[in-house]
């Protein structure tokens, strides 16, 4: 453990569940929810944790396991995801978990179709490829909407992403209840005291609970290999983008620069899945969702 570290890491997955998961801390998680939506929801009074596995309908279903998954007083359903890298078929993944959380609503026999609202949010240690969002938008809410006048055309199903390196706001620049969540969030690792913007009865509770020191010896030892298993995840992903943007470049000298990049990214997909297998800690499924290799490519490796 990193003698300076006082802390934990909110993007480890101890940390995010520890936080946001667990009953004790549902006022955590309330705050946090109500803050997201700013106002545009009815405000959020109490929610009850649901089962983060969801194993379909029949033997041989995929299933869909989520971070953080509860429900309303008002029957909305809400799965909270942190996600720590990029990955290829990240939308699919998000409308996929949505699905699951829509289709478990339908009842045995007889059923007239009503659904309640389902609230997919991902807190993306990443941000969107191609530049999809400015450089100063870090939030971003999706929804069905009519191409041609643009009004929202089903208003029960609702994405919010958050590019979590996007916010670069000082402490003296915390104005709402959203800045406060974004800024502790993304720098709760890396703080030694409390910052004096975040004096809300909130995140007092949430720095009494993030504190390692009050954890015992199991929570300890979770944590130190939830830390570890983020870093490996990170560091595994970082050096194989490396490596994929070198081995892009010297193909695309002899080439050409189009297919030396596409060369290269196909490259880093393999080196990661090879680094990720051998870590002997994701299943082969979870490293396709990361990787966007097939299950057979991967066995192949």
């Amino acid at each position: 453990m990193d003698n300076n570290e006082r802390y934990i890491n909110p993007y480890t997955d101890f940390g995010f569940k520890k936080l946001f998961g667990t009953e004790m801390n549902k006022d955590l998680l309330i705050s946090f929810l109500n803050a997201l939506f700013q106002g545009e929801k009815s405000e959020i009074t109490d929610i009850q944790y649901l089962n983060g596995e969801n194993l379909g309908d029949g033997y041989g279903d995929r299933r869909a396991i989520f971070d953080v998954y509860c429900t309303s007083v008002d029957g909305s359903r809400f799965i909270v995801e942190m996600q720590k890298a990029e990955q290829e078929y990240f939308k699919d993944r998000s409308l996929y978990y949505s699905t699951a959380a829509i289709r478990e609503q339908a009842p045995k026999g007889k059923w007239d179709y009503h659904l309640d609202e389902v609230y997919t949010i991902g807190v993306l240690n990443f941000v969107f490829a191609n530049d999809e969002y400015p450089a100063d938008s870090y939030r971003h809410e999706i929804k069905l909407k009519d191409v041609e006048d643009n009004h929202v055309f089903y208003d029960k199903l609702t994405f919010v992403y958050l590019e979590m390196p996007k916010f670069n706001k000082r402490e003296d620049e915390l104005v709402t209840m959203l800045d406060k969540w974004m800024f502790a969030i993304r720098n709760l690792a890396g703080l030694l005291d409390r910052p004096l913007a975040l004096q809300d009865r909130v995140f007092t509770k949430l720095f009494e609970q993030a504190e390692i020191a009050k954890y015992n010896p199991a929570e300890r030892r979770m944590y130190e290999e939830s830390r570890k298993e983020y870093w490996d995840y990170t560091s595994t992903l970082q050096t194989a983008e490396k490596k994929g943007r070198a081995e892009g470049r010297a193909e695309g000298r002899a080439e050409g620069r189009a297919e030396g990049r596409a060369e290269g990214r196909a490259e880093e997909k393999r080196d990661t899945a090879r680094k990720l297998k051998a870590m002997g800690v994701l299943s082969e499924e979870q490293i396709a969702a990361a990787t966007g290799l097939t299950i057979d490519e991967i066995k192949s490796l």
